[in-house]
């Protein structure tokens, strides 16, 4: 090998005029989009490039530019906000889809368990989806490399990716395959993306063992001249006090950055861009273009031939022009064990009728599987037949069993424990069983469901459920260090039902609901308790019948600064009261009584400006019903509907703020400081349609018309760490014996669904 390179070094060192031009672009993580200045400067220059070799963002800017992309869309593409979310791995929000979101929990962090190795495959492989980058390096690279016949050298440029094989702990140059698959491997940093396998073999970036692949140009080439591009330089000595050092030394191999004769020049654009710095990779463009202009006068005594403007672009539109446009005709799906996972292909394409999916059909239906919990990740490839092509999806199930864990913990004594676990199945079908519980003294719950999902474009989802709710209402404005007086309401809910769901669109499910319930509430009509009294009792059994339309794209389980929320629900309850007096009640009573009402409750949330640093949300919610009254006062607002636009408000008992007709109206505006923390002032108007009221002679009612409106304001700083957010707030609601209220909390304020109310 090394015979083979100093003669090929001798005979690249005899030309003294360059014929062939190779170009050879280093790995370097973020600074390694300076290259896309680099081919800019070259293009603008009229310098021509007849081979590439890359290896991790040199691969992936090596291979666009071989497909076919100017330098001008190669930046275009990398400074929009597709390619921000592609290296956070999130998607964008109409990628998302709600349909098969779960319903809103406490969960804060999710731990995939496997059933036959708890721990050494239940471990994360990657920090960030690759769900939005591998279907980006299809669309963008699968087309081209299915025109080439996956020969690289049939590319507009001849090119060569270099990826890692850990396992032989070798570099490996691929000159044909998957062109988006081997680019894929090439980027793949450890860790932080999941690794590609391909042929049974598990490859890494290619900057671990080459990550300047002069080499490769020198023997897949054999050009006239090279020049090389490299932002990146071998790693420190280790060091006894430095851990990252030694694993550093241990993973990556020592590279080349040196030529071996004069006939080529090396590009050094001076970056100091970290790895993942993607967000400032403009500054590495023009430091690129910058660097290249500095050294042209040497490239031009070196390089006699020149290509026009007129005579790359007529090359580029010459190749693009054979790149069929994407329409899939057959979809291959499989998995590690070459099962045919069906449910994943006949999401994608109908078995009947028109089978020819365009591409922007092909967009929505590919995230909307994407978004299956019970599937991990899909790999994209792309075969051309004719003038169609077949997608072969590598479907990653998600372990059968995900752990999670979560609750709210406050410096008011509401603090709520969360735990649920899941089994996850996809093949013909997905199913999905779960069984939770919150556990704390404010609140418990238990929750168990089945989730089966029949696949279609359309599919189809039926949810048995069981639910059982408490919450016990002492005088929970106390913090840590003041006694709680005994509990003057406690809520318990038991409800089952079954819930039919399918989609509208990605970004919104229509749900009929049918469930059977039995509340029981027990209460003390006074404040002058103790706790040996025996409090009042009402217990409310009945059917409740229910059909909403929901469409989401907030960007946070709770406290979101983006997105659209718009739902409508209408509900039908029937049911029998029995409500029997204790110790405290002025007058005994043992009375039943049947209650029929229909109710509709519509909510819209929109953040019309959505800035960086600002944004401003508008929240409207309104509730109308027809709800009779109970027995008594207290049990009526038990009953009844309360406005909550505000999580915090939910750890109260606040009459004020419950009544069965109502709108309420806020603001909210959000100022982030810098990512991830939000300075957040949330302002509510609420105003009853009519408002339940005791009268002077003890009887109660319904008051007049537009009575009793309110106000409420909160104001917190809170940091959306990745294992939920902690906040410290203060919330103001007025008329209350202490209207101002803080606290220090971390996690999310959200309870099971409440039965009827």
């Amino acid at each position: 090998m090394r015979t083979l390179l100093v003669i090929v070094s001798l005979l690249i060192c005899t030309s003294f005029w360059a014929q062939k031009v190779g170009l050879v672009l280093s790995g370097g993580g973020a600074s390694g989009f300076a290259h896309i200045g680099v081919l800019k400067a070259l293009e603008e220059k009229q310098i021509p490039i007849d081979y590439i070799a890359g290896t991790s963002a040199g691969a992936l800017v090596g291979a666009l530019y071989a497909s076919g992309y100017s330098p001008q869309e190669l930046e275009n593409f990398v400074l929009s906000e597709r390619f921000q979310l592609m290296t956070k791995g999130q998607l964008e929000r109409g990628q998302q889809f709600f349909f098969f979101e779960d319903d809103r929990d406490a969960s804060v962090m999710d731990i995939p368990i496997s059933k036959d190795s708890f721990l050494l495959k239940s471990l994360p492989t990657s920090v960030i989806s690759s769900t939005l980058l591998d279907y980006e390096m299809m669309r963008l690279l699968g087309t081209a490399g299915a025109r080439a016949q996956e020969d690289f050298d049939q590319l507009m440029i001849p090119f060569r990716c270099v990826a890692s094989d850990i396992r032989n702990k070798k570099s490996v140059s691929f000159r044909q395959g998957k062109l988006n698959q081997v680019v894929r491997a090439s980027m793949t940093f450890p860790f932080y993306i999941s690794p590609i396998e391909i042929d049974g073999t598990l490859f890494f970036d290619g900057g671990l063992y080459n990550n300047f692949p002069l080499d490769v140009m020198y023997e897949e080439f054999d050009p006239d001249f090279i020049i090389g591009s490299n932002v990146t330089s071998n790693a420190d000595r280790p060091t006894e006090d430095n851990l990252i050092s030694q694993v550093t030394n241990m993973l990556v191999s020592q590279s080349n950055f040196k030529l071996p004769c004069p006939n080529g020049i090396i590009i050094q654009p001076e970056t100091e861009l970290n790895t993942f710095a993607f967000s400032e990779v403009e500054s590495a463009i023009r430091t690129g273009y910058e660097s290249t202009l500095k050294l042209i006068d040497s490239i031009y005594g070196q390089i006699q031939q020149r290509s026009t403007p007129e005579e790359i672009k007529l090359k580029r539109q010459q190749f693009r022009s054979q790149i069929p446009e994407l329409r899939i005709a057959q979809v291959n799906t499989t998995n590690k064990n070459r099962d045919d996972v069906q449910f994943v292909r006949r999401s994608i394409l109908r078995p009947q009728g028109n089978k020819i999916v365009h591409e922007d059909k092909l967009n929505k239906r590919y995230f909307r599987t994407s978004s299956f919990e019970q599937v991990d990740k899909l790999f994209p490839t792309l075969d051309l037949m004719d003038s169609l092509y077949h997608l072969n999806l590598q479907v990653s199930k998600a372990k059968e069993f995900k752990l999670e864990v979560g609750g709210h913990f406050s410096s008011r004594p509401i603090n709520t424990g969360y735990i649920g676990l899941n089994y996850l199945y996809i093949k013909k079908v997905a199913l999905k069983l779960k069984a939770e519980s919150y556990f704390g003294r404010f609140y418990g719950s238990v929750r168990s469901y089945g989730d089966l999902t029949i696949p279609n474009y359309y599919p189809i989802s039926l949810s048995p459920y069981f639910t059982m709710n408490r919450w016990d209402y002492y005088r929970s404005s106390a913090t840590f260090f003041e006694d709680v007086k005994p509990s003057f309401l406690i809520q318990n809910e038991l409800y089952y039902g079954l819930k039919i769901k399918n989609p509208v669109g990605n970004t919104g499910k229509n749900v009929l609901d049918a469930r059977l319930f039995d509340l029981r509430d027990s209460y003390y009509q006074t404040d002058i308790f103790t706790s040996k009294d025996t409090a009042d009792l009402t217990r409310f059994k009945g059917i409740h019948l229910s059909w909403s339309l929901e469409f989401n794209t907030l960007n946070k389980k709770q406290f979101a600064n983006g997105g659209h929320l718009a739902s409508i629900k209408f509900r039908y309850i029937n049911g029998k009261e029995h409500s029997i007096s204790g110790s405290t009640a002025i007058i005994d009573f043992d009375s039943e009584k049947n209650h029929q009402w229909i109710q509709l409750n519509a909510e819209f949330k929109t953040f019309p400006i959505d800035y960086k640093h600002f944004h401003f949300g508008v929240h409207l919610k309104t509730v109308l019903n027809s709800q009779s009254l109970f027995n008594n006062y207290t049990a009526t607002l038990l009953n009844t509907t309360e406005f909550a636009p505000i999580p915090d408000l939910m750890g109260y008992f606040l009459p004020d703020y419950r009544s069965p007709q109502h709108a309420g109206a806020g603001a909210n505006l959000i100022f982030t400081i810098k990512s991830n923390l939000d300075v957040r002032l949330d302002g509510y108007y609420y105003q009853p349609f009519k408002k339940l009221i005791r009268f002077e002679d003890g009887t109660f009612g319904y008051s007049n018309l537009f009575k009793g409106d309110r106000y409420l304001f909160s104001g917190s700083l809170i940091y959306h760490s990745p294992i939920g957010p902690m906040r410290f707030t203060t919330n103001y609601f007025p008329n209350q014996p202490k209207p101002f209220a803080f606290q220090l909390s971390y996690g999310y304020l959200i309870f099971n669904e409440r039965a009827i109310r």
